[in-house]
C-alpha cells in the first residue's frame, strides 16, 4: 500500500461528517436505493474478501432497518432491473474489476473507500468498492450511517430513524485514506461489568475450567461496532482471558470480519499472556538462584516467565503464537518485546542486554516460522510504564518495528519522538486511556473525558508524526463510547479545534436525531466539563502537601484522606456550587429525555441518561456524607437529617443500577452495571490495596456500602444555639477563637458571606440576628430554628464608610448569644486603577484564557482550547512543535491587575497535568511581574512527578488533574500591575492563574475569578 500522507489531512473536517451521498427524494442522476416500497437488489463476489462477502448482508439488514424494505441480496448473479447496487473491492472482485472504474486516487492506497452511480446501457449501477477489503467495508458502513444506522445500534440499542424512501447522490464519493494506519482499541479492566455480562449473555467459554471466557458470538458485535467506527484493529480481552483459547473459532472471526488482531503491551508474539498463565507452574528459587520447588510448562520448561531461566520453553511457545497466525492466515500486528506477567516489570530485571536478546530472538522466530523478511511482518513494541526506560536510555528495536508511546493512563502523553532524529520505517504510535487500573485510583465506572482535551493530546501526536498504530484502552467498551468514536475518527480524519462542536452535534445527531442534537451536544459537552473536575471515583479523597516536606524529592510529602472530601466544605462554597452544577445538568437530561420518543429511551439512558444521572446523584451522596459528618462533629441537629439523605442517594444509586440491569432493552445488559465506585479507601473492609483498587476480595468486585461511614448524634431534649460562620469549620458557643466572617469587599468574587443559625437539641426555637451597622443586613433577620438557617448579609455600599471597619452582628436564640465580627473593606478605586483583574478578599485569581494581551514571538503565538480541563478554558502554545524558547523571550500572555497589597506575594499556576514528552529536559515556563526579570518554573522538578515511576506526585496531579506550582514576588507598590506569562516549552497549557496576596483559602479548585473592570 502506498504510505500515508498525514499532513495531507491536517485542518480537514471530522471524519462524522464525510461528505453526504444520501438524499430523501430523487433528484436529477440519483440512484433509487428504496423508491416505492421497493429496493434495488444488492449483489457480491463470492470470490471477494469474506469481510466484504458479510458486510453486504449488513447492508442489507440496515437499508431493512430503516425502511421496512428488504432488499434481495444475490451472489455472484447480476439480476437484470433496472438498479442494481455491487458491492465489491478493487483487489478481488470480478464484478467490480469488470465495470472499468476510474480508480484513479483509491487503487493502491490503504483501506479507501470510492462509491459512486455508474450509468450502462441497460442498467444503473451504484458501485460501492474500495482499495482493498477494508475500504470497501468501510464504504458500505458508510451508507449504513449515512441511511441512519447508527455505529452504536446493537452495542446501545440506538434504533434507525425510518424513513420511506432512500436515494443515493450521483458523483463519486469517498471517506479518503485513514491517516493513521491502524486505529484501535484495547478491551480491557473488564471485570466485573463484561465479565459478567458477556459469558451470561453470549455463553461461557469453551476453555475447560474457564467459564469467564469471550466467545466469537461476543467478538462478532465487538467487530461489527469496530468496523462501523471505522477501527480495524484489536487487544482482545486479558482479565484472566485467552482470544485463542477461549473459543476456536475466535481468530477466524477476525478473518472473517477483516479486523487486524494483536496482543496487549504485555502479551509478545500473538499471545495472550494468559495462554502462559494457565499451563504453566513456574519453578520457585531459593535467593541463591537454585530450584527449590520444580515447575513445569507445555515446553518442557521451568514454567517460569523468564528469559533468562527459561529462555527455550518461552521461545518455543512464541514460535507456536507466530506459526498459529500462519497456519490461520490471520491479518496481525505483532507485540514484540517482553514484560512481566499481570502488567509487571521482568522478573529478570531490567538489563538492556537482556530485552536486545530479547527482540532478537522474536526476530529470529519472525524469520523462521514466517519465511519472510522480518521487516515484512508489522510489528509493535509498546514502551508502558516499565518498559519506558530502555528507550530513554537508548535501545532501539528494528528500525521496521513500529514504537508505541503511550500516555501516562490518564490522558496526558508520556513521550513524543525526537524530531531531530531521521524518521523510523516503522513510524510511532500511541496508547492512550479512557479507563484505567493501577496506582491513584482505578477509574472504571462511567465516562470521564473531556473531549478537548483528548483533541489538544491527538493533535500534539498527530503534528510531531505518531501517526502509524493508534489504541485506546476502553475497559468494557460500553460506557465510553463517545470518546472512542472521537478517538477514531480523529485517527481516520485529524479535524481542527473549531470543529469540536461541529463533531459534538453530528454525534448526538447521528444517535438521537436533529430534534434534540445542539441541546443533547451541550449538555454532553457540559458533563464533560463536570467530569474534569475530578473523576466520581475519587470524590472521598482529599489530598494536600505536608508543608515541612518537599514533595519535589520527598514523595511521603503527599497526604491522602480517604474519609474527606476534596473539596471545600467552608470555603467558596465548593462542594454545593459543584454538586448543584451537576443537579442541574440531572434536571436537563432529563427534560431531552422527555423530548424523545419511547424507542429512543433505552439508547438514551445507556448513552446519556445512566452516567449524568448516577453522577449527580454520587455528588449528592457525597454531599449529603461529608456534611453529615461536619455537621455531627459540630453537634447539629441536621447532621441526622443529612444521614438518611446519605442514605437514600445510596438506593438511588442501586436503583440505576438495576434500571441498567433489568429493564433496559427487556433486560439484554442484565449483570453489566455492577461496577462498584463508592468504597474505594475502605482499608478495614478488603485490605490494603483499597486505596487504590477498586472494592474487591480475592480478585473479585465486592457490592459497595457507604463508606466513610456516616454518623449520628443524640441530641439535647431542649433547643440550644448554636452559630457556624462561614470560612470556618469551628461553631460557637464553644469555638476556641473569635468569630470572623470573611472579609466583605465591593469587588469580591467569591460566595456572599454567611452564617449558620443551628439547632443542637430537639425542640424549635426562636433566633435573631442583628449587625450593628444600618447598612449591614441579615437575610432573614428573625425566625424559628429547627434544623438550621442560614443568614446571608449584604452591605449597601453607597453608605458604608471608608477604609475598614469592624461591625459586631449579635446573635441571639435558646437563651444564649453570640457575637461575630464582620470585617467591611471599602476602598477608594481611582479611576486610573480600574483596568483588568480586582484584589478581593485577599487574592487576585484570573482565568488564564482571558488575557488582557497576548503577545506573539518568533512565529510562536498563544491560543486558546475551550473547556480543556478543570478550569475551563486553557491557552496553549502553537505551533505545537515549536522549539523551546529562553525566559523572557518567548510568546507571553499578560493579565492587567489592581493590587491593594505590597510586598511579597504568591502566584499560584493551575496547569493541565502534562508530562516532559520533548527531549528537552523537564516542562517549564516563566512568571513575571511588570517588568521584573522572569522566574522560571520547572514544573516536573517542582512537583516531583514521575509519569515512568508512577510516584505518588504523579498520583496527585493526575488525580486532581492539574499542576499546582508557585512563584514568589515582590510588589512595590499598590496600584495596577501587569502579571506576565512566558512560553519556555511549548507544551504546558495554562487554566488559571492566582495571585494570593495574604488570604487565599485552602480549597480544591481555588477561589472563583476575580472581578475584572
Amino acid at each position: 500500500m502506498a504510505p500515508l500522507d498525514r499532513r495531507g489531512f491536517l485542518g480537514m473536517v471530522g471524519a462524522l461528517a464525510a461528505g453526504s451521498s444520501l438524499s430523501l427524494r430523487s433528484g436529477p442522476g440519483s440512484f433509487p436505493l428504496v423508491a416505492n416500497r421497493k429496493a434495488a437488489p444488492l449483489v457480491v463476489s463470492s470470490s471477494d474478501h469474506p469481510g466484504v462477502v458479510r458486510v453486504a448482508a449488513d447492508l442489507r439488514d440496515d437499508i431493512e432497518r430503516v425502511t421496512g424494505v428488504r432488499p434481495e441480496l444475490h451472489v455472484d448473479h447480476v439480476p437484470a432491473v433496472a438498479e442494481v447496487v455491487v458491492i465489491g473491492s478493487l483487489d478481488a472482485s470480478p464484478l467490480v474489476r469488470a465495470m472499468g472504474l476510474d480508480t484513479t486516487g483509491i487503487a493502491g492506497k490503504w483501506e479507501t473507500s470510492l462509491t459512486e452511480v455508474v450509468a450502462g446501457p441497460d442498467q444503473r449501477t451504484l458501485v460501492i468498492t474500495g482499495s482493498d477489503q477494508r475500504g470497501t467495508i468501510y464504504g458500505a458502513y458508510d451508507i449504513s450511517r449515512q441511511i441512519g444506522v447508527s455505529p452504536w445500534h446493537w452495542w446501545d440499542d440506538v434504533p434507525p430513524r425510518h424513513r420511506d424512501e432512500l436515494h443515493i447522490s450521483p458523483g463519486r464519493h469517498s471517506l479518503g485514506t485513514p491517516a493513521v494506519k491502524y486505529r484501535g482499541l484495547f478491551i480491557n479492566d473488564e471485570n466485573p461489568a463484561l465479565g459478567t455480562w458477556a459469558p451470561a449473555f453470549f455463553g461461557p467459554g469453551l476453555a475447560p475450567g474457564y467459564p469467564g471466557g469471550f466467545t466469537s458470538g461476543f467478538y462478532e458485535k465487538v467487530f461489527e461496532t469496530m468496523l462501523r467506527l471505522r477501527a480495524n484493529y484489536l487487544w482482545p480481552a486479558v482479565w484472566g482471558r485467552a482470544f485463542a483459547e477461549d473459543d476456536p473459532l475466535n481468530h477466524a472471526t477476525a478473518k472473517r470480519y477483516g479486523i487486524v488482531m494483536g496482543t496487549s503491551h504485555e502479551a509478545p508474539m500473538m499471545r495472550g499472556i494468559e495462554e502462559w498463565n494457565r499451563h504453566a507452574v513456574p519453578a520457585v528459587r531459593d535467593t541463591s538462584g537454585a530450584i527449590v520447588t520444580p515447575g513445569h510448562d507445555p515446553y518442557g520448561g521451568t514454567g517460569e516467565w523468564s528469559f533468562r531461566h527459561n529462555a527455550d520453553a518461552i521461545k518455543a511457545y512464541w514460535a507456536d503464537g507466530i506459526r498459529r497466525m500462519v497456519t490461520q492466515d490471520f491479518e496481525g500486528v505483532v507485540t514484540v518485546g517482553m514484560r512481566g506477567t499481570g502488567d509487571t516489570r521482568l522478573p529478570d530485571g531490567d538489563s538492556i542486554d537482556l530485552m536486545r536478546d530479547i527482540l532478537a530472538a522474536e526476530r529470529t522466530i519472525l524469520a523462521d516460522v514466517t519465511g519472510r523478511d522480518p521487516a515484512t511482518v508489522p510489528q509493535v513494541w509498546t514502551l508502558y510504564t516499565e518498559v519506558m526506560r530502555y528507550w530513554a536510555e537508548g535501545l532501539r528495536p528494528a528500525d521496521d518495528v513500529t514504537v508505541v508511546f503511550p500516555d501516562d493512563n490518564w490522558g496526558n502523553i508520556r513521550k513524543l519522538p525526537d524530531p531531530a532524529l531521521p524518521p523510523r520505517q516503522g513510524g510511532y504510535g500511541l496508547y492512550y486511556h479512557f479507563d484505567f487500573v493501577g496506582p491513584g485510583r482505578c477509574y472504571k465506572w462511567n465516562d470521564t473525558s473531556v473531549i478537548a482535551n483528548t483533541w489538544e493530546q491527538l493533535n500534539q501526536a498527530i503534528e510531531f508524526g505518531v501517526d502509524r498504530l493508534w489504541v485506546a484502552n476502553v475497559g468494557d467498551l460500553k460506557g465510553n463510547e463517545l470518546p472512542l468514536q472521537f478517538f477514531l475518527d480523529y485517527a481516520w480524519k485529524p479535524l481542527p479545534l473549531a470543529q469540536l462542536s461541529t463533531w459534538e452535534r453530528q454525534y448526538t445527531e447521528q444517535n438521537f436525531g436533529a430534534s434534540v442534537a445542539a441541546d443533547l451536544a451541550a449538555l454532553l459537552h457540559d458533563y464533560g466539563k463536570l467530569q474534569a473536575l475530578r473523576k466520581p471515583e475519587l470524590l472521598n479523597r482529599h489530598s494536600s502537601v505536608d508543608p515541612a516536606k518537599n514533595p519535589a524529592t520527598d514523595p511521603t510529602a503527599i497526604i491522602y484522606d480517604d474519609q474527606a472530601s476534596p473539596y471545600s466544605l467552608t470555603d467558596y462554597g465548593e462542594l454545593d456550587r459543584v454538586t448543584e452544577q451537576w443537579q442541574q445538568l440531572a434536571v436537563r437530561a432529563q427534560q431531552i429525555a422527555d423530548r424523545l420518543p419511547a424507542a429512543s429511551q433505552d439508547a438514551y439512558f445507556e448513552l446519556v441518561g445512566y452516567e449524568v444521572a448516577s453522577t449527580a446523584n454520587l455528588y449528592a451522596l457525597r454531599r449529603a456524607e461529608f456534611t453529615n459528618i461536619l455537621y455531627a462533629a459540630q453537634g447539629r441537629a441536621a447532621a441526622n437529617d443529612l444521614a438518611a439523605e446519605a442514605e437514600s442517594r445510596f438506593a438511588q444509586d442501586l436503583a440505576l443500577s438495576e434500571r441498567f440491569n433489568n429493564d433496559i432493552a427487556g433486560g439484554k445488559w442484565r449483570g453489566f452495571q455492577t461496577q462498584p465506585h463508592i468504597d474505594y479507601g475502605d482499608v478495614a473492609r478488603y485490605g490494603p490495596d483499597a486505596p487504590w483498587q477498586q472494592p474487591q476480595i480475592n480478585n473479585a468486585a465486592i457490592p459497595d456500602v457507604l463508606f466513610p461511614a456516616i454518623q449520628r448524634i443524640p441530641l439535647a431534649v431542649d433547643g440550644a444555639l448554636g452559630v457556624a460562620v462561614d470560612g470556618s469549620s469551628q461553631t460557637w458557643p464553644g469555638g476556641s477563637a473569635t468569630a470572623v466572617l470573611p472579609e466583605f469587599s465591593p469587588f469580591q468574587s467569591q460566595p456572599g458571606q454567611y452564617i449558620d443559625v443551628f439547632n443542637r437539641g430537639s425542640k424549635k426555637f426562636t433566633y435573631r440576628v442583628r449587625p450593628d451597622a444600618p447598612w449591614l443586613t441579615a437575610q432573614p433577620a428573625a425566625g424559628v430554628v429547627d434544623g438550621q438557617v442560614r443568614v446571608k448579609f449584604a452591605v449597601d455600599w453607597k453608605r458604608a464608610p471608608r477604609g475598614t471597619t469592624q461591625v459586631p452582628v449579635v446573635v441571639t436564640g435558646a437563651g444564649q448569644t453570640v457575637t461575630v465580627l464582620a470585617s467591611v473593606v471599602n476602598r477608594e478605586l481611582p479611576s486610573a486603577w480600574r483596568q483588568g483583574s480586582i484584589e478581593a478578599n485577599g487574592y487576585v485569581s484570573v482565568d488564564a484564557a482571558i488575557p488582557t494581551a497576548t503577545i506573539p514571538a518568533h512565529g510562536i503565538a498563544w491560543q486558546r482550547i475551550p473547556d480543556i480541563g478543570r478550569h475551563g478554558d486553557g491557552m496553549k502554545p502553537f505551533p505545537v512543535t515549536a522549539t523551546s524558547q529562553p525566559a523572557g523571550s518567548g510568546p507571553r500572555l499578560e493579565y492587567r491587575m489592581t493590587l491593594f497589597t505590597t510586598g511579597p506575594v504568591t502566584v499560584w499556576a493551575h496547569l493541565s497535568p502534562r508530562n516532559d514528552v520533548l527531549p528537552t529536559p523537564g516542562l517549564r515556563y516563566a512568571v513575571s511581574f511588570d517588568d521584573q526579570s522572569p522566574q522560571v518554573v520547572d514544573i516536573i522538578a517542582a512537583t516531583g512527578s514521575d509519569s515512568t515511576a508512577l510516584n505518588r506526585q504523579w498520583e496527585r496531579n493526575t488525580s486532581d488533574n492539574i499542576n499546582l506550582t508557585s512563584t514568589r514576588h515582590v510588589i512595590a507598590s499598590t496600584g495596577p500591575h501587569v502579571l506576565k506569562f512566558w512560553m519556555v516549552d511549548p507544551t504546558v497549557v495554562v487554566q488559571k492563574l492566582v495571585v494570593d496576596t495574604g488570604g487565599l483559602r485552602p480549597s480544591y479548585l481555588g477561589p472563583p475569578p476575580s472581578m475584572r473592570l
